[in-house]
């Protein structure tokens, strides 16, 4: 039997508890996260890849798979295909009125995702949070935060390795006497800021929690506040890659440079 996959767990649990938003915001958060491997009419040239696209009475929609040996199960044949992550696929189809088949009679988490879907998950990505910027006074341990938070940003920071070398979670209270949460980053890398406070944004989104529930912040390990992160905050550490050899950069993998439809 073939091992499930996290889009499997997560689509389960979405169809044991058809009303739960919070089991779909998980789904979805799964789907953008996810490497998916989409089934194209002939080998990708540089950015440009051509989807193989199936007419079915609910719409036009490109066929892709969490894993390599669900497509090829699926083509019953040599096709070529490219990689490229969920929040990749779900901006490049955007406004193109093309749902995805997610994993067709390869997996338990075979579905028909429509256009709409889509176009909603590449808008809701789209969200930037703001970086703190009001003076704290004053970091305490968390509390009050819902488990299914702190699950999402543990494994959405699970992602984000090599970008920090930790997070903490603290309460705050500012000057003004204002209380809330702050998500510390220490040590990221010289640009990584946007992406980190992107990844945080997402939690809390996917969790179904008003934004302003956590603010985001970025601190050097040299600085008096880390070690008040470290001494009161929830750590999340970050996995530090290995360093392998340069490769090519494969179509979609850069998200500022998405892959064009031909």
């Amino acid at each position: 039997m073939t091992e499930s996959t996290a889009l499997d767990t997560a689509h389960a649990a979405m169809q044991a508890d058809p009303t739960s938003d919070a089991a779909r915001l998980r789904f979805f958060e799964r789907l953008a996260d996810s490497e998916l491997f989409l089934m194209l009419t002939e080998e990708a040239r540089d950015e440009n890849i051509s989807p193989e696209l199936f007419d079915v009475a609910d719409g036009r929609f490109v066929l892709a798979f969490d894993r390599e040996d669900r497509l090829a199960q699926f083509a019953e044949r040599p096709v070529p295909y490219v990689a490229l992550s969920g929040r990749v696929l779900s901006g490049m189809l955007s406004g193109q009125g093309i749902g995805l088949g997610l994993n067709l009679e390869t997996a338990p988490s075979s579905m028909l995702v429509p256009a709409e879907a889509l176009e909603w998950l590449a808008e809701t990505l789209q969200h930037s949070p703001q970086e703190v910027e009001e003076e704290l006074a004053e970091f305490l341990p968390p509390a009050g935060l819902p488990q299914n938070l702190l699950t999402a940003l543990d494994a959405k920071l699970a992602t984000a390795g090599g970008l920090a070398s930790a997070a903490y979670l603290v309460a705050t209270k500012s000057k003004s006497g204002a209380q809330g949460h702050l998500l510390g980053f220490v040590d990221a890398i010289e640009g990584a800021e946007p992406a980190l406070a992107k990844a945080a944004s997402e939690a809390l989104t996917f969790s179904g929690i008003e934004a302003g529930a956590m603010d985001v912040g970025f601190f050097t390990a040299s600085e008096a506040a880390a070690a008040l992160l470290a001494k009161v905050g929830l750590r999340f550490d970050l996995p530090q890659p290995q360093i392998a050899g340069a490769v090519r950069e494969a179509p979609g993998s850069n998200p500022d440079n998405p892959p064009i439809l031909k």
